[in-house]
């Protein structure tokens, strides 16, 4: 059976949580990460170098980048409606899986360690208040592209850019802060509302 070893509370272990649910995926998982075993432990070590999680086991199979292990199980486990195999629908998807983990995550380190994590260390009034505005920027691109597709992150069908992109739409919303107003965003998230893998990965079991 198919290991994921990584806590749930992680966005880039939820991301293959999701992906497994989508697919129908058995899995069995084992909590790593701060407050678990920890991953500086030799037998994670042994895993990935990177003393990160999420890392999968897929028989002797052994993966880590979160990105990377959702495209590997829609590749190995028929997830072509998923990841479509056609290079121009196959490499939007990747655009923004890609935008969301180099761009969207990077805008958002900084106010969520200060205004969730309430890190000691990200204490700065104006670091905090240019975090959130560089987040706001970001999240107008996500509105922007939902209110041109009217539907989905890279296009008119769901597929496995909408698992990362909405786990940071989720954080933006969780967070306490001004939010802007996007209706884009607002129709979209009602609309992943309806996946039973959303609701138990996404947003944790509610609409």
């Amino acid at each position: 059976m198919l290991k994921i070893l990584g806590k749930t509370s992680s966005i880039n272990v939820r991301k293959v949580l999701w992906t497994c649910a989508e697919l129908g995926l058995a899995f069995d998982q084992e909590d790593w990460g701060s407050g678990f075993r920890s991953t500086a432990a030799p037998e994670f070590l042994a895993l990935n170098p990177n003393a990160m999680v999420p890392v999968v086991r897929d028989g002797e199979f052994v993966l880590w980048e979160s990105n990377s292990i959702i495209r590997y199980l829609a590749g190995r486990y028929r997830g072509e409606w998923l990841y479509p195999v056609d290079p121009t629908q196959r490499f939007r998807c990747d655009q923004w899986i890609d935008w969301q983990a180099s761009e969207l995550n990077r805008s958002w380190s900084y106010a969520f360690l200060a205004l969730v994590r309430q890190s000691p260390a990200h204490g700065d009034a104006q670091q905090i208040a240019a975090s959130c505005e560089n987040w706001t920027r970001h999240m107008a691109i996500v509105e922007s592209q939902l209110a041109r597709t009217g539907a989905y992150i890279a296009g008119p069908a769901f597929s496995l850019a909408d698992i990362p992109v909405a786990l940071s739409i989720n954080r933006w919303l969780e967070t306490p802060l001004q939010h802007a107003d996007f209706p884009a965003v607002t129709a979209y998230m009602t609309r992943l509302a309806a996946r039973d893998a959303y609701r138990l990965y996404c947003r944790n079991g509610t609409p």
